[in-house]
Formats: C-alpha cells, sequence, structure tokens
C-alpha cells in the first residue's frame, strides 16, 4: 500500500507544479487518435514529455541513492534512451515496410525513415554531450565555484566516443574513395563488422566499469540526503514514466513532418535537434538537478554515458537489426552530421579532462550546441 502511495504522491501536482502538465497526455491521445491533427499531437505530445521525464529523473535518482552514482548514472541514461530506442525501432520496420512494397513511395518513406534513424542518433549524442552536460555546468557552476567528478569516467567514456567518431568517419570517406556500387556495398559491409566489434566493445566496458575495475569508478557512497521513495516504488515510478516518455515520443515522431510541413522547418533540423532536445528531456532534467546538489560523478554518468550508449550500443544495435530486415541502414550519416560529432566529442574531451567544471565551460558548450544547431537549421 505505501508503495503506491509513494507513487501518487510522486504524480501530485501539489508535490510538484510541474505535474499539471501530465494533462497533455490525454490531450494528445484526443488530438492523436480522435481529432487526427498532427500539428495540435506535436506541440501536445512534446509538452507532455518534459514532466514525464521530471518524473523519470526523480525515479532515478531515488534508485541512486541505494546504489553507486556511476550505476545511477548508467540506470538514467538507459530508460532515458528508451524513446530513442523506441523510435529507432519504429522507423526501421516502417522502413521494412516500404521496401517490401516495392512501389516508389515505399521505397521513398524507407529512405526517409531511414535518415530519420541516422539524424535522431546523431542528435542525441549531440544533445547530450553539449547541451544536457553543458546545463549541468552551468547550473551547477552557479550554485558552487568549482566542481569535480572522476576522470576515469571521462578517459573510458571520451575513448569510447572517439572510437564511435571513427566509426561514422571511416565509412563516409570510403565511399569517397569508392564511388559506386561497389563504394556502397563496402560502406555495407564495413558497417555491419563495426557494428558487431562496437557492441563487443560496449559489454566490455559495462564488464570493465561495474566488475573488473570497478573501485575506479567508485565514489565516497555518501549521500547528504534520505530516501523518500521505497525501492520498489521508485522502480514502479521508473518504468510508468518510461512506458509514457516512449509512447508520447512515437506520438511525437509519427506527427513531426506534418508539424514541419506546417512550421516550415527543415527535416534534418527536426532529425537533429527537435527530437532528440525533448526526447533526451529525461537526461535534461536529471543531470542538471544533480548537479546542483554537487553530484557531479552522477551527471556526468548521465549525460556523457547517455552519449556513449546512444555511439556504441544503440547505434550500431539498430545497424545489426537494420541488417537482418535488409534494411539499408549503414554508419554512413554525412558529412555536416558526421563533422558535428566530431567536433561535439572532441570539445567535451577537452574541457572535462581535468576532472573540474564551472559555468564558463558549461557556457562553451551550450554556445558549440547554438552554433551546430544553427547549421542544420540553415541547411536546405
Amino acid at each position: 500500500m505505501s508503495e503506491s502511495v509513494s507513487v501518487m504522491k510522486a504524480l501530485d501536482p501539489r508535490e510538484t507544479k510541474l505535474n499539471i502538465l501530465l494533462l497533455a497526455i490525454p490531450l494528445t491521445c484526443y488530438f492523436r487518435y480522435i481529432e487526427h491533427d498532427s500539428t495540435l499531437a506535436f506541440f501536445t505530445s512534446m509538452i507532455s514529455i518534459m514532466p514525464l521525464a521530471f518524473l523519470m529523473g526523480r525515479a532515478t535518482e531515488e534508485i541512486a541513492l541505494r546504489t553507486s552514482e556511476s550505476l545511477g548514472g548508467l540506470l538514467n541514461a538507459t530508460f532515458g534512451n528508451a524513446a530513442e530506442f523506441i523510435i529507432a525501432i519504429f522507423a526501421i520496420f516502417a522502413a521494412y515496410q516500404g521496401i517490401k512494397n516495392g512501389t516508389d513511395d515505399g521505397l521513398e518513406t524507407a529512405e526517409t525513415m531511414v535518415h530519420l534513424v541516422q539524424a535522431s542518433l546523431i542528435g542525441s549524442i549531440l544533445g547530450n554531450l553539449l547541451l544536457v552536460l553543458g546545463l549541468a555546468f552551468v547550473w551547477g557552476g552557479i550554485h558552487f565555484e568549482e566542481q569535480e567528478f572522476s576522470e576515469t569516467q571521462v578517459s573510458s567514456n571520451g575513448s569510447l566516443l572517439l572510437l564511435a567518431v571513427m566509426v561514422l568517419v571511416i565509412p563516409t570517406v570510403f565511399h569517397e574513395a569508392v564511388p559506386g556500387d561497389e563504394g556502397s556495398l563496402g560502406v555495407k559491409n564495413l558497417s555491419h563488422l563495426a557494428a558487431l566489434i562496437l557492441l563487443a566493445l560496449y559489454g566490455l566496458f559495462l564488464y570493465f566499469q561495474f566488475k573488473s575495475h570497478s573501485h575506479l569508478f567508485a565514489t565516497d557512497g555518501s549521500h547528504n540526503e534520505e530516501p523518500e521513495m521505497t525501492k520498489k516504488g521508485a522502480i514502479r515510478l521508473l518504468v510508468l514514466a518510461t512506458i509514457f516518455v516512449s509512447w508520447m515520443a512515437e506520438i511525437l515522431v509519427h506527427s513531426v513532418e506534418s508539424a514541419a510541413d506546417d512550421v516550415g522547418l527543415p527535416h534534418l533540423f527536426i532529425g537533429v535537434i527537435l527530437l532528440p532536445l525533448f526526447g533526451n528531456a529525461a537526461e535534461h532534467f536529471t543531470a542538471v538537478t544533480v548537479a546542483a546538489k554537487n553530484k557531479m560523478d552522477l551527471s556526468f554518468a548521465i549525460a556523457v554515458g547517455s552519449s556513449t550508449q546512444i555511439a556504441v550500443f544503440v547505434a550500431p544495435l539498430m545497424v545489426v537489426i537494420a541488417w537482418l530486415l535488409d534494411v539499408p541502414l549503414t554508419f554512413e550519416f554525412g558529412i555536416l552530421e558526421t563533422v558535428s560529432v566530431f567536433l561535439a566529442v572532441m570539445i567535451t574531451n577537452l574541457i572535462a579532462q581535468d576532472g573540474k567544471s564551472n559555468w564558463l565551460e558549461g557556457a562553451m558548450l551550450l554556445g558549440t550546441y547554438v552554433i551546430l544547431g544553427a547549421a542544420f537549421l540553415f541547411h536546405p
């Protein structure tokens, strides 16, 4: 009984004013399934993700109080990426259906869905590295003059991200060096091999972090606050919020193109900036909130750990799934997208390499994100 009460209390608008925005969920269902108004469904689903993401962050923080901050960060990154994972799965199956139909419209839909998957994955990495971590550095820097986090996290996550960037660069360069059908086949085979290697390396990274070298990622284990929810209650809230975030994100994706035509935004900007911006709202809320409590190890694990998981686990897993369905999804993401990720990883590694942060470094990350966002906005 107490577990149900704790979950209901977390949903109570009197507990958190942001919960009032949960009313956007039934509105989204109304516009999506009854009125079939994609534009209004887009905006209401976007609004509804915000309080759901906050609830997800609160539940994860409750769980993190009972675990290490590294494990708490991994949990938040995993559940925070659930929306992107489900979006990508739906898009890949839509591409599969389009190819299976064999019509010109079907093939065009398949191509659009493949580009949507690529753009959302790139946008998730950029958003977490530059926007989320930048906001965490700024908000934490306002409350504390200087904050510290594990240099081991910076080194291990940064190395994996650089490896992922290499996997994006090589197929693009390969296709430039070997044009035509032969180059396309080479990119396809190279992407499949790279995906399997990245998945294996991510598994080894988790074993390294939580088993063989867990002492390198250990924090002092002290928490300045007591849990407000039971462990089962927090898990139930986390699962419930994740389900609704994924549902709203799925509606957001299916209505975004119609909304884009109405407001006149480029599809690339929507895929790289808007979808990850609201799909990653869970990481936004939690990473910034815990940074203000001087829990920078958890904040860094959420922001950068989520990017690492997208780059080294979710993206290659999508390539493998697409491979099994004979959908032409590869690591050839385009010049602008590849260069943007490379620059984001480089500047994040340079700023975070000393294991310390302040508000100015956060402002640098945010400035980089705005510049890259403008590039995608002005892209034809």
